[in-house]
């Protein structure tokens, strides 16, 4: 690493994994994925150790220019003081602790303003201006809210399955592949501080069903609530909207069909926003 150019360190956390880069300018020196890390899910012990044990000794070599970090649940000073301290403690570096529907704007939109939606785990949004959230509709979390997230789908489509009214072949092959029985499953939901991630990996479970009609009417019906109660709260014909999540990427064609019946503009749908938190720091560091 050359001297001159600012070595940071991004971070960018849902509550399913957590992905880091080290970065010299835009240069990336050192590339990573660790377990998700939540505030309200996690303490400041589990934190730090997970950073710790997880993350690549490349990471700790020295002391870094500085650590971005945006997080799930990154969003009261509260919460942000925990991930702040666990970060500050092993890498005995300045640190800045962001939200995750921050770092989805500045991933999606670098400098330019326009809608930043997330479809992961759970669902978020915001309008942009090309480096601030300027309005956000509160997501709820996946018991009162989180339209069209993967936690949002599983809660759906698990109900459904429970009751008797999804169609036999896929609830049948829904217990073949995860092999829990109907009170295992309940206990799994309603006993588990981490029951959005189970409820996201049985929204993903859908894709394998793709070309059944009840699980494409599902997935299009709670994208259409995520635009009807969140997306068309903004100025949508002024600004494009851009997505960032598994979800998104998952079912990216039911998405596009729903954007364009309300008349969205759809101008990026991606997996990952770190590449253009990459560019966002090497620009405006």
């Amino acid at each position: 690493m050359s001297t001159g150019t600012k070595v940071n360190v991004i971070g960018e956390s849902s509550s399913t994994r957590t992905e880091w880069t080290l970065v010299e300018g835009e240069r990336i020196v050192e590339h990573a994925i660790t377990s998700g890390l939540n505030p309200y899910f996690h303490s400041r012990r589990d934190i730090s150790h997970s950073i710790r044990l997880e993350l690549p000794e490349a990471f700790f070599k020295r002391r870094w220019n500085h650590i971005y970090y945006y997080g799930a649940g990154c969003s009261n000073p509260e919460k942000i003081k925990i991930v702040e301290a666990s970060l500050v403690a092993q890498f005995k570096t300045p640190v800045t602790v962001m939200s995750d529907l921050l770092g989805a704007a500045r991933g999606l939109l670098v400098n330019e303003p326009g809608l930043a939606c997330i479809l992961g785990t759970g669902s978020n949004s915001c309008l942009y201006n090309g480096r601030d959230i300027v309005k956000n509709v509160r997501p709820l979390g996946f018991i009162l809210g989180d339209e069209g997230s993967g936690a949002s789908l599983g809660r759906i489509f698990l109900g459904d399955a429970l009751k008797g009214f999804a169609p036999k072949e896929v609830t049948q092959a829904f217990y073949e592949r995860f092999k829990l029985s109907p009170d295992e499953l309940l206990d799994e939901i309603y006993n588990n501080p981490a029951a959005n991630q189970h409820l996201r990996a049985y929204g993903l479970y859908l894709s394998e069903h793709l070309d059944n009609e009840y699980v494409r009417e599902i997935i299009f019906n709670d994208f259409n609530r995520f635009f009807e109660r969140n997306v068309c709260q903004y100025d949508y014909a002024k600004y494009p909207a851009c997505f960032v999540g598994t979800i998104a990427t998952a079912y990216s064609d039911i998405l596009l069909d729903v954007a364009g019946r309300h008349g969205v503009t759809v101008k990026k749908i991606i997996r990952s926003s770190m590449p253009g938190l990459v560019t966002y720091h090497a620009t405006n560091d």
